[in-house]
């Protein structure tokens, strides 16, 4: 078993995990789940070990799991820790200025968020992209840090589900109130850009900040799959 396939066996497992298919508080038995993949035991256990280790298991017995069940406080918590670090890593790249290569990278994606929000209403597809142009922007700023501490910390938090940028939860119930949300949220992209250029590190740091209030409002309009996640009652 290479490691490719145990990678593929770990992102399966976790899919199904932030899908509600493994419902939180469920045990998962060895010989069940290898015979419901297809796998055998061994890359298995490597795969609970790892979302074990991202905190998407918790340990059941000597050598059982259970799916963990994420509160709305763990979730909210760790919309704030992305939060701080995401503002650290913006500080210091407005301190240490932004080079050509990455203001053209945040000008692209400003430029296709624009594009998104032109026509004054979410059209078809338009939700996968602004989940992965806000990710690409996130990651741009984070990885121009070169912070290792800051991105392993950012990798972990953002395993808990509803808190990676580019896992943006959208509610075909409240369209019109979500594309006005994430309009402001895209016209803070453009402020935060503006503060990186201009080298103004507190101020990058505070706005990036305040963004991930959006993320904490999405929630609100998506209550019905949070719960499936978090086993709420």
């Amino acid at each position: 078993m290479n490691e490719t396939t145990q990678q593929a066996i770990v992102q399966t497992l976790r899919e199904k995990i932030l899908a509600g298919e493994l419902a939180p508080g469920q045990r998962l038995v060895e010989a069940q789940i290898a015979q419901w993949l297809g796998v055998s035991r061994t890359p298995l256990r490597y795969a609970l070990s790892v979302l074990s280790s991202e905190a998407l298991l918790e340990r059941s017995g000597a050598r059982g799991y259970v799916v963990r069940r994420f509160s709305v406080q763990d979730v909210l918590n760790a919309i704030d820790v992305r939060g701080t670090l995401e503002g650290l890593a913006a500080r210091t790249v407005a301190e240490r200025r932004v080079d050509a290569g990455l203001e053209t990278s945040l000008q692209e994606c400003l430029r296709e968020g624009d594009a998104i929000f032109s026509a004054g209403c979410l059209g078809e597809g338009d939700e996968t992209r602004y989940a992965a142009m806000n990710g690409r922007f996130h990651e741009l700023i984070v990885h121009a840090a070169q912070n290792t501490a800051i991105s392993a910390a950012l990798s972990l938090n953002d395993k808990i589900p509803f808190v990676s940028p580019s896992t943006v939860v959208f509610d075909d119930t409240a369209r019109e109130r979500q594309f006005l949300m994430l309009m402001y949220a895209h016209r803070q992209h453009h402020a935060i850009v503006g503060a990186l250029l201009n080298g103004e590190g507190a101020r990058v740091e505070a706005l990036m900040k305040e963004h991930t209030y959006i993320s904490k409002e999405s929630l609100n309009l998506s209550s019905s799959r949070f719960h499936l996640i978090s086993g709420a009652a």
